[in-house]
């Protein structure tokens, strides 16, 4: 009987964060300088949601000041807004990352007390949110924090002393869902 060896390849390690907080903030300056505007990523859903409902029932689209406003600021239609194609070349960026430092492939990751149901809705639940949140604060963590602070804006500045104040407050309460 012919025994066949798997061998796995070991992922590469991740980069350094400092070097890589430094590649970022070379990123968002670039797209500053080059586009005249910062990094996000809550806008292109917001402009794949429009294109939605403008398919779905554009007689609601035209008679609401929201969907008209969007058309005005962006007459090409919502496929052509900026942030969709950067979430784009995000997840290809990120795919292509994860093949190359062999860290592809679906896994649910998890504490050891939790299901994967909890897991999974608890996961739905914190993106709707987040979501929700980052309209109410007119951008997301790249968005509104990230690129706003790029600039020395004041909201930035706030948005990201609320984002990870509340991250901290509220993982004391969570703990247990991650810890043994």
């Amino acid at each position: 009987m012919n025994k066949q060896t798997k061998t796995t390849t070991k992922p590469k390690p991740y980069m350094n964060p400092y070097l890589a907080g430094f590649l970022l903030g070379l990123v968002l300056l670039a797209t500053i300088y080059i586009t005249g505007r910062g990094l996000g990523a809550s806008g292109a859903f917001k402009s794949v949601v429009i294109a939605s409902v403008e398919s779905v029932a554009p007689e609601h689209a035209e008679n609401t000041k929201f969907y008209q406003d969007f058309d005005n600021q962006f007459p090409e239609g919502p496929w052509k807004n900026f942030l969709v194609f950067e979430v784009i070349g995000v997840l290809v960026g990120a795919f292509f990352s994860g093949v190359i430092s062999n860290r592809t492939g679906l896994i649910l990751e998890k504490g050891p007390k939790v299901t994967n149901m909890v897991r999974i809705l608890g996961a739905v639940t914190g993106g709707a949110l987040f979501g929700f949140g980052s309209q109410l604060a007119r951008g997301c963590t790249s968005g509104a924090a990230l690129s706003g602070m790029a600039v020395l804006s004041m909201g930035g500045i706030i948005t990201m002393l609320a984002i990870f104040g509340a991250a901290y407050m509220l993982a004391y309460f969570f703990r247990s869902f991650w810890l043994k």
